[in-house]
């Protein structure tokens, strides 16, 4: 294809689709960027679907080659380690890094979109359509149907790609035509929003980490903002008891912080309103196979492999897609036909590992972060990435500070595990060898 005269579509623009724009662009292509809401910078965000992203590492990469990195990090707040709350006690601080000076990013995910579409739209040959809900898609012609305030409209491409989120309109006509499959695996959680306004002028709680509340079977973390208030996001139950579904009344909802977030009660002056009218978010992860149809239509991020928040990489996986996709048109000349499987080849069971980390994270959140356990296990891990520097590192380290490939990351976790249960187990063996060497001698005297 010529890429100064046809125009790849690019459904979404979201933050996935605004990045993928701006990496066609500078590859020379015209791009159409089209999307299902109302133009974000003009209107009023959602309420109760901020949720804050944790950018790290890998989305910095991403940012770094199109010059945005250093414009992002300017309204973004690093943490350098979580904050546990108990429900009685103070406060602990556990640091993400051996050497404490690592961090990962608070911003806002609508400041985020916006810096990327206004960056994305700056760029010569890249055009976006608002108020374009994807309503048709012939993925063997490239022939596209959208739903506008003015009617249906048609438009066509010689590639369209879907960066439209985990609910994927380009996944669903895919779907429809027979083309992939999909499975969807959702959590019985739920998510919903609080937020925190600035205590007299200044942050209500530590900006410097993320704030963890572990409760066992629930949790609630909080994110900082420029603005010094918190996003404050609580993984609950959808049904039972201490659920979503459990709290309806505002003395009811107030009895249950009091009883198992005291410290956040003073510190939430609209919690009960917060909680009443935000919505309920559901949670889950989504794989589907193929990424693409024909070599013309093709998923990325969320559309592709959606996964759940709790280790902060769904925007940083999705980032990593996009300079994935650019290497793969690198090595195939601009072959659209040949680029799109090679991603997929290169990406799925990178994908598939940070989908089980994120679940298993969501546990160790929940439940283990305040054990004594897990602590002295972090500070294990913390002393041999010191003792041992590039030899052994963390999975926390090496998910969040490194580009390492996700499945590559699981595998060298195992290999280090793998060594210290050996080395515990000689160590152990050792030590039962001197003791029943010293019971002989003891006897024979």
């Amino acid at each position: 294809m010529n890429p100064e005269r046809d125009e790849i579509a690019v459904v979404g623009a979201g933050l996935a689709g605004c990045l993928l724009a701006c990496f066609l662009a500078r590859r020379g292509y015209r791009v159409a960027l089209y999307e299902r809401r109302p133009d974000p910078r003009a209107g009023r965000v959602e309420r109760g679907r901020s949720i804050n992203l944790a950018l790290s590492e890998r989305g910095l990469d991403a940012l770094r080659r199109i010059g945005l990195a250093e414009q992002v990090l300017a309204d973004a707040l690093p943490m350098r380690g979580r904050m546990i709350h108990p429900v009685t006690g103070e406060p602990a601080f556990q640091s993400y890094s051996a050497t404490g000076d690592r961090a990962i990013n608070s911003i806002s995910r609508g400041a985020l979109n916006n810096a990327l579409l206004t960056a994305a739209t700056a760029l010569p040959g890249v055009r976006a359509a608002f108020d374009h809900r994807l309503v048709g898609l012939d993925p063997a012609t490239g022939e596209m149907t959208f739903e506008t305030p003015r009617g249906k409209t048609t438009a066509a491409a010689p590639v369209v790609l879907g960066a439209d989120g985990a609910g994927s309109a380009v996944r669903g006509q895919l779907l429809a035509y027979g083309v992939l499959e999909e499975s969807l695996d959702f959590l019985d959680y739920g998510y919903k929003e609080l937020t925190l306004p600035p205590l007299g002028g200044e942050f209500a709680l530590d900006p410097a980490a993320l704030h963890i509340w572990p409760r066992g079977t629930s949790m609630m973390i909080a994110l900082p903002n420029p603005d010094r208030s918190f996003t404050c996001t609580l993984f609950w139950p959808t049904h039972g008891m201490a659920s979503f579904a459990s709290l309806t009344s505002p003395a009811a909802i107030e009895r249950h912080f009091a009883t198992h977030y005291p410290d956040l009660l003073p510190l939430a002056p609209n919690l009960v309103d917060d909680y009443q009218h935000n919505p309920v978010g559901v949670l889950g992860t989504v794989r589907c196979a193929p990424w693409q149809a024909g070599g013309r239509v093709g998923l990325l991020g969320d559309a592709a492999h959606a996964i759940v928040p709790f280790y902060g990489q769904g925007a940083n996986c999705a980032f990593e897609d996009v300079v994935a996709l650019d290497r793969c048109l690198d090595e195939c000349a601009d072959d659209w036909a040949a680029a799109l499987p090679l991603f997929q080849a290169r990406r799925q069971d990178d994908a598939e590992a940070i989908a089980r980390m994120a679940l298993a994270n969501f546990v160790e959140m929940r439940d283990k972060v305040a054990s004594p356990v897990f602590r002295a296990r972090r500070r294990l891990d913390h002393a041999l990435e010191r003792a041992l520097p590039g030899r052994y590192v963390s999975q926390y380290e090496l998910v969040s500070f490194s580009t390492t490939p996700y499945a590559r990351v699981r595998r060298r976790v195992r290999r280090q595990q793998a060594a210290l249960g050996a080395v515990a187990a000689g160590t152990a063996a050792l030590l039962a060898g001197a003791v029943g060497a010293a019971w002989t001698r003891g006897r024979r005297r």
